[in-house]
């Protein structure tokens, strides 16, 4: 076998498994961004119901307008959002808002009673797990797409391509406080 043979062989090879990287870090570039999108659908059903669930609950809680307009507020914020970071932080901040909203009902026996408000919280509820299955998975196509980039030989691929690491789905800073429970 000549030389010139044995080279060329050896730069095919070398070619197809560079190509075959590539597309590997495509392949998980795009999960990423379906895995997003996951959440985009999560968060956008859970700002549909919100309105419903406002509207359910001004005819009983008429002395929780300030609540209320907290809901209304950080649901406008979710939903002006436009880049993943903000929707990320607008989401984290209407969370935080729905548990204060949930936690204040619980002085309304009548409307927790009430058929619709078991409705539309069963559906929140439902809605918040999925929101937080569709986080876990976001962040765990980040962590395989940045880790198939910043490690060897993905990262000299990733450096000549120019990808850039991505950020996963953080909890915001009032989840990591730990809430005093008095009895």
């Amino acid at each position: 076998m000549s030389p010139f043979v044995v080279i060329l062989v050896l730069l095919v090879v070398i070619a197809g498994a560079c190509i075959g990287l590539y597309n590997k870090i495509i392949k998980l570039g795009n999960r990423v961004d379906n895995a997003w999108q996951t959440i985009d659908t999560q968060l956008q059903r859970r700002n549909d119901l919100i309105p419903n669930l406002v509207e359910t609950v001004k005819g009983y809680a008429i002395h929780e307008s300030e609540t209320l307009q907290a809901v209304t507020n950080a649901r406008a914020a979710a939903v002006s959002a436009s880049s993943p970071e903000a929707k990320m932080a607008a989401a984290n901040e209407l969370s935080g808002v729905l548990s204060r909203l949930m936690v204040t009902l619980e002085n309304y026996p009548d409307l927790k009673a009430n058929v619709n408000f078991q409705q539309l919280q069963s559906d929140l509820t439902d809605t918040e797990n999925r929101i937080s299955y569709a986080r876990q998975s976001f962040n765990d196509c980040v962590m395989m797409f940045n880790n198939a980039i910043q490690t060897f030989p993905g990262n000299v691929i990733a450096s000549i391509a120019g990808f850039e690491p991505r950020g996963g789905f953080q909890a915001a800073e009032t989840a990591r406080v730990t809430p005093n429970v008095q009895f």
